[in-house]
């Protein structure tokens, strides 16, 4: 789905580090993901396509299941128009009720299977979702069971038996494990309903026939993606088919240069689906490239190990967090590591002492990428052979065109080297949010660029560095403090591990900053200390006022820093002290007795 290498049509900062064989003018071709799929099922119809747990499907496998799951949806009433969502972990389920529900002419609504009950509540109404698939384990299929009380527009649940994806050792493993523990109430899996509004996925795998031809364009909406976005208000991306097949066909040139062999390419997938990032450059990409999906549940340090050193997979993708926590991991280099050979990191910043441990550990150098849920996601890129950028996050993908604005005037583009926020505008940027036309307007301007909320600057050789997002900058005594900034100055103290920074209120400054630190194993500095490491590193305003160390940090469901849960902390002391402050109310005298 690539096409030959044109000459340059244009002039641009990046084309002489441009990856070789592609440059930014190249067509982007934009189609279907039923139609992606179904030309991969033709080019590798007996290859291995999913591989869980040690159970194998073929790629013709995993199509015959693609299609009996959407006559099963069809059967059900299913069709164009129509929200399908998908409360899962990694596993066969999730490919096959992604690609089938698509088939079906439905659009696909991502849940986070850990949403508190509420959420789930809100994003089904908000979605308007009329099927869920979800898993029958004890943490997810209760939560989902009560949004059929009649108050959310769900009508129909598709359980998923776990063991159903289980090879038959396993398989008989959880059953026994099963039978014994559910007594007390610790089973893993809970026994599915039978009756209207539970349908199981097994019967739908018994449908029989092809589904009825949809009439799907590259305009339709495929996928809702909830994100939180530049304003803090969930709300739902809509990516349509177009802006998917677009993304993964410049993934496909920037991370392969559209020479990847499927034979050979083995993709390990341990970052959930749900999230966009795994979505399209560990599931979709796997697909598109006709490569095997090895897939875990969840991440697991050992259990990740174990499985690159077992299945030999070529290409992993991650959060930096995670690179750390398989380099810090005990015993590591007894891991075979080598066959990998593309890595890429996303999601967050990705340090220099990441980067280096990493390329020490296995020999190969991280590609950071960039982008959000609303870009399909993938905007910017370094170079998987050429130069990387320390605290860069690459280029711009081909057809993909980066503007700075002023923070102040939005109208005006910023020259090289000058700060301001930064615009995408490309094939892979969304059709807007769901149903929010007033948020999508405050996201869209007029030249269709999509103002991503992040601050940064472009370099001379188009290399492009984000310096924070504008909702997390501090402003304390009407300056300008961005987090980022200060977490990679602490960052470079040889005794920390993990830092997060962020804004605390001030009744003087209006706000603090305030560093959350997490040092290494049997390190510690002093809060005088720090601030001396500190003094060449940052201006005195920006250089944090108030500290707090601490085990660990909270992290988000893909292993990212979660400055949202510590802001949240923050507030809940506030008003507890608040509390605390305020005089205790007189107590009610007695009532007087009744005058006889």
């Amino acid at each position: 789905m690539t096409s030959s290498t044109p000459q340059p049509k244009s002039e641009n900062p990046w084309d002489k580090n441009y990856p070789v064989d592609i440059h930014w003018d190249m067509d982007i071709p934009v189609g279907t993901m039923v139609d992606m799929f179904e030309d991969s099922v033709k080019q590798n119809g007996n290859k291995t396509c999913l591989n869980f747990m040690g159970k194998k499907l073929t790629y013709n496998e995993v199509s015959e299941m693609v299609d009996r799951f959407a006559k099963g949806l069809q059967d059900q009433g299913i069709g164009k128009g129509d929200r399908v969502g998908l409360c899962l972990p990694n596993s066969p389920f999730y490919v096959i009720a992604y690609y089938g529900a698509m088939k079906a002419g439905a659009t696909v609504v991502n849940f986070t299977p850990l949403y508190a009950e509420h959420e789930m509540r809100h994003q089904t109404n908000d979605s308007q979702c009329d099927v869920m698939v979800a898993i029958n384990v004890p943490q997810v299929l209760p939560k989902v069971n009560k949004l059929l009380d009649g108050s959310t527009t769900l009508k129909k649940v598709i359980v998923c038996d776990l063991a159903d994806a289980l090879p038959t050792g396993k398989k008989i493993g959880l059953r026994v494990l099963d039978a014994i523990r559910r007594p007390f109430g610790k089973a893993d899996t809970v026994k599915a309903k039978q009756d209207k509004k539970h349908v199981l996925f097994s019967k739908m795998m018994k449908s029989k026939g092809k589904p009825k031809p949809v009439q799907i364009d590259k305009d339709d909406i495929a996928v809702l993606q909830y994100t939180g976005g530049t304003t803090g208000v969930p709300k739902a991306a809509m990516l349509s088919h177009g802006n998917l097949t677009a993304n993964l066909n410049q993934a496909n040139l920037w991370f392969t240069g559209g020479k990847a062999n499927g034979k050979k390419d083995k993709m390990l997938a341990v970052l959930p689906f749900f999230h966009v990032f795994s979505m399209t450059v560990q599931m979709n990409l796997s697909i598109n490239l006709g490569a095997e999906l090895v897939m875990l549940p969840k991440f697991d340090a050992k259990t990740t190990l174990e499985t690159i050193d077992k299945e030999k997979p070529t290409m992993f993708a991650g959060v930096p967090t995670l690179y750390k926590a398989l380099m810090d991991f005990e015993n590591v280099k007894k891991y075979d590591l080598s066959s990998l050979k593309i890595c890429l990191s996303g999601g967050a910043a990705l340090s220099e002492p990441i980067m280096d441990g990493w390329k020490a550990l296995t020999g190969i150098e991280l590609t950071e990428g960039y982008g959000l849920s609303e870009t399909s996601p993938i905007a910017t890129a370094n170079p998987v052979k050429g130069q990387k950028k320390i605290n860069s996050i690459g280029m711009p993908l081909p057809q993909t065109e980066v503007r700075i604005v002023n923070l102040e005037i939005p109208e005006q583009a910023c020259p090289l080297k000058v700060e301001g926020e930064i615009c995408l505008k490309g094939p892979q940027v969304m059709k807007g949010y769901w149903n929010r036309p007033d948020e999508t307007d405050k996201v869209m301007d007029k030249d269709g660029f999509f103002h991503t909320g992040d601050v940064g600057y472009m370099d001379e050789d188009g290399y492009i560095f984000i310096v924070d997002r504008i909702k997390d900058m501090i402003n304390a005594s009407g300056l300008k403090v961005f987090p980022r900034k200060v977490e990679e100055a602490i960052m470079m103290h040889p005794a920390v591990s993990e830092v997060i920074v962020a804004g605390v209120p001030d009744e003087y400054r209006g706000e603090n900053v305030k560093a959350y630190i997490v040092f290494k194993p049997g390190e510690e500095v002093s809060e005088d200390d720090m601030t001396a490491f500190l003094k060449d590193k940052l201006s005195s305003y920006e250089r944090p006022k108030v500290y707090e160390y601490r085990d660990s940090l909270p992290k988000t469901m893909i292993g990212k820093p979660d400055r949202k849960a510590l802001k949240a902390e923050e507030k809940e002391r506030a008003a507890k002290e608040e509390q605390n402050k305020a005089p205790p109310k007189a107590k009610p005298s007695a009532p007087k007795p009744p005058t006889p």
